[in-house]
């Protein structure tokens, strides 16, 4: 029986993911915290959710994970559980930090004691690079995070290939860009830009209100993005890569095109100082060379493209969630 473990099942990511290893004969458990009421609405979406086994764990208390470990006998792991809003970080570091670290370490360590064959996914992020000088982005770059998010992620994925070097788990990072879909959380930019802008042509609200604009980002195609994290575990050796198009686009560039598309007008976009951050990445894209050659990972899709899916796929979204 081949049963992985998922954290972070209900969202975005875990749900592509369930979708993509039930396809591929796998036995799907999602680890949920004990306090969270189990939201199925993505996983419904993708008419997954009776296929899939929940259990809920508390991840910052290791014998939690090793009594599952024990139980299921996983022969991968998929952490995908994260405080994973950037702005939510700066009000909340401390619970970020605590959390998206200690979190990681109980899995990992849980794995060394208990069975050292089973194969670790971390989700790491763009957000660990931060501040950079040279761009494109590549596995080797430098860390310099500039928000609590991206030094919580940045630490796990140091963790992690410390558990790959010191004690040879099978231990392998995914450092994606910026990836979207119809099953986005709502408080992510893009989702909200589609559904404010749907919800203005549709006479429910009539403004925009955004922080800076004109930022760039690498942004991509969140089912495209989990088969590379599919590929990673299936390599021969575990290593780290970079998933991303390649390629920034501005906010601003993407809030024009949505309005262009919508026929709404610009008037109706309006700046809030508020929703600025203390400390901004202006610009960073990534080079997903490795990726492409060692895992054989094929990606090619404008970004202008997967908000023509968005936009189609939002109306349809919007009445589960």
């Amino acid at each position: 029986m081949k049963t992985v473990f998922i954290t972070g099942i209900t969202g975005q990511d875990g749900a592509y993911l369930s979708q993509l290893l039930l396809n591929k004969g796998y036995y799907v458990t999602g680890l949920i915290r004990k306090s969270e009421i189990i939201n199925t609405k993505r996983l419904d979406y993708l008419g997954i959710t009776s296929k899939i086994r929940f259990e809920k764990c508390d991840l910052l208390y290791i014998q939690e994970i090793i009594s599952l470990i024990k139980k299921y006998h996983p022969i991968e792991i998929y952490n995908l559980a994260a405080q994973s809003s950037v702005g939510k970080s700066f009000h909340e570091p401390i619970e970020t930090l605590n959390f998206n670290i200690i979190s990681t370490a109980n899995l990992l360590e849980s794995i060394r004691v208990t069975d050292t064959n089973i194969k670790f996914y971390q989700a790491s992020s763009s957000e660990m690079f931060g501040s950079v000088n040279t761009l494109p982005l590549k596995e080797d770059s430098i860390f310099h995070p500039v928000s609590p998010y991206g030094i919580s992620k940045a630490t796990s994925h140091w963790i992690t290939i410390n558990y790959r070097e010191s004690f040879g788990l099978f231990t392998t990072s995914g450092i994606l860009f910026n990836h979207e879909s119809a099953l986005r959380e709502n408080h992510f930019i893009i989702k909200k830009i589609i559904r404010t802008a749907l919800d203005i042509k549709n006479g429910k609200t009539d403004i925009l209100e955004v922080g800076n604009i004109d930022i760039r980002r690498d942004f991509g195609y969140a089912p495209k993005y989990v088969e590379a994290m599919y590929l990673m575990m299936q390599h021969d050796t575990p290593d780290d890569y970079i998933i991303s198009s390649g390629i920034s686009l501005s906010i601003r560039e993407i809030i024009y095109y949505i309005f262009e598309r919508l026929e709404l007008e610009k008037s109706r976009i309006v700046i809030n100082k508020k929703y600025f951050r203390p400390n901004e990445i202006e610009n960073i894209y990534g080079d997903s060379s490795k990726a492409k050659i060692q895992l054989g990972w094929e990606y090619e899709m404008s970004f202008f493209d997967v908000l023509e899916i968005l936009i189609q796929e939002e109306e349809k979204v919007k009445k589960i969630y």
